[in-house]
């Protein structure tokens, strides 16, 4: 047997004994397994291997290329241009972002960097023997999609209106999916739409959502979230506040809750909406004109008293319309347990009997919100007046008892001092100068009718009752 090469190419020629020239091989390729008569197929064995590579743009694909059976070739990588990017270890193209990262007579491996939607494509391993062999390794580029966008949630949408919204990102590859979120429930889009980029290897993709709104969707968090393989396990969402405008309520608040009369008391009316109600009208039923009218919700009683009671109305606006609360004021002495009287209903249509018209939303619903329960104030027994009354009189009953007492105790101590007429006093016992006795004598009893002493004792004797006092001093 002798073995002849032509060009790396191998031949094998065998010389029987018989002179009978037999070739083995396959493809030009030599059958080094020789058992006679045939040779089993090697080539299989020496057919280059890639695998197909999926890359997020941007990121960094590995092509490795094995041959079992090199035949003293050296194997080479080419991109879909066909442009040489090595020839075994040797960089044929120059571009930084290719580098080695193998080579050995049965492998080559390169890897490319920052990988480009460009980029994709076929790229091909070949082992230059007679035939040449090859083998395809298709990359995949995956464009990432761009972070949504929501549109239609700039202006603040009415109750019971439908909200439009839009959600969209570009730039996916293929196409990305969009899911809609409110608060934390899923929603269904109406339609989906899919348009390709012009750069004719992305694409643009457009949801639409529609639903109606309600005062509680105020604030709501609506979510676009974006699917994509591109991706992995991350995600990537917008999440928007919905603005929804309804029609205010309004009760109103006594400060202190159980006021007493004399007493200062503040009435709040607290309105709530969006907007805010930046408009109170403060009214007394049964009264022509009103009493309030301003940006001021509170309405002052400086010192309450009994023609405060009655019913006061309050009306607060908002550019979505009024609303009415009334508060039922009962100041009296006899005390009562907390009623709910506090109640708020929309403000009825303008009417001329109205001093001051507040006009409702024509368009908006009757509205009838629940009644809300609250206390009025509850009088107490005795007022302060009440109190202030009883303690002069009790002072001056204190005084007048202390005067008779003072009284009657003088009156005690001086008794006795004025003798009898007749009696014989021991000087020790004479009252003092300044005490003056008072009594009738004998000689006094009708002496100035009594011509004489003798006649006067007479009469004297006979009582004569119209006698005047006479006064004696004891010097």
């Amino acid at each position: 047997m002798s073995l002849q090469r032509h060009g790396g190419t191998h031949t094998a020629v065998l010389r029987w004994l018989l002179g009978t020239p037999l070739l083995l091989g396959c493809s030009g390729t030599l059958c080094r397994k020789v058992t006679p008569p045939n040779c089993p197929s090697p080539c299989a064995e020496s057919q280059p291997t890639t695998s197909d590579e999926t890359v997020v743009a941007g990121g960094t694909v590995v092509l490795k290329c094995q041959v079992e059976d090199p035949d003293d070739s050296s194997l080479q990588w080419s991109n879909p241009a066909q442009q040489t990017l090595y020839f075994g270890e040797k960089r044929a193209l120059r571009d930084n972002r290719i580098q080695l990262e193998r080579s050995t007579p049965n492998e080559l491996t390169i890897s490319i960097s920052d990988v480009v939607l460009a980029d994709e494509g076929e790229y091909t391993c070949s082992i230059f023997t007679m035939p040449v062999r090859t083998a395809k390794a298709l990359v995949t580029v995956l464009g990432i999609p761009q972070k949504p966008q929501i549109f239609g949630h700039e202006q603040p949408i009415d109750e019971e209106k439908v909200a439009r919204l839009i959600c969209r990102s570009s730039g996916s590859k293929p196409a990305a999916k969009l899911r809609w979120r409110k608060g934390n429930r899923e929603i269904k889009d109406s339609g989906t739409e899919v348009v390709e980029d012009p750069n004719g290897k992305t694409f643009t993709v457009t949801s639409r959502v529609e639903f109606r709104v309600t005062k509680e969707d105020n604030e709501v968090e609506i979510t676009c979230t974006v699917d994509h393989e591109s991706l992995q396990n991350s995600e990537r969402s917008t999440t928007q506040r919905l603005q929804v405008h309804y029609k205010p309520t309004a009760k109103i608040e006594p400060h202190p809750q159980y006021p007493r009369e004399g007493e200062k008391l503040q009435l709040q009316c607290d309105g709530q909406g969006n907007p805010i109600p930046q408009e109170f009208l403060w009214e007394k039923e049964g009264s022509d004109a009103p009493l309030q009218l301003s940006s001021d919700s509170v309405l002052i009683f400086p010192f309450l008293n009994k023609s405060d009671s009655g019913t006061y109305v309050c009306t607060a606006t908002s550019s979505m319309g009024s609303v009415v609360a009334k508060y039922n004021l009962d100041v009296s002495d006899v005390p009562q347990l907390p009623t709910p009287h506090v109640h708020s209903t929309p403000a009825p249509p303008p009417g001329p009997s109205q001093p001051i018209s507040h006009a409702s939303m024509a368009s908006a619903p009757s509205f009838t919100p629940a009644p809300i329960q609250d206390a009025s104030p509850v009088p107490s027994t005795s007022s302060t007046y009440h109190a202030m009354i009883g303690g002069v009189v009790a002072v001056i009953v204190f005084l007048l008892l202390s005067l008779l007492i003072v009284l009657g105790h003088y009156l005690i101590r001086h008794k006795g001092l004025c003798p009898s007429p007749g009696d014989t006093v021991p000087p020790r016992h004479r009252p003092p100068p300044e005490v003056m006795c008072t009594y009738l004598t004998h000689e006094a009893k009708g002496s100035d009718d009594a011509p004489d002493a003798d006649t006067a004792i007479i009469n004297a004797e006979g009582g004569q009752a119209g006698g005047d006092d006479k006064k004696e001093y004891f010097i």
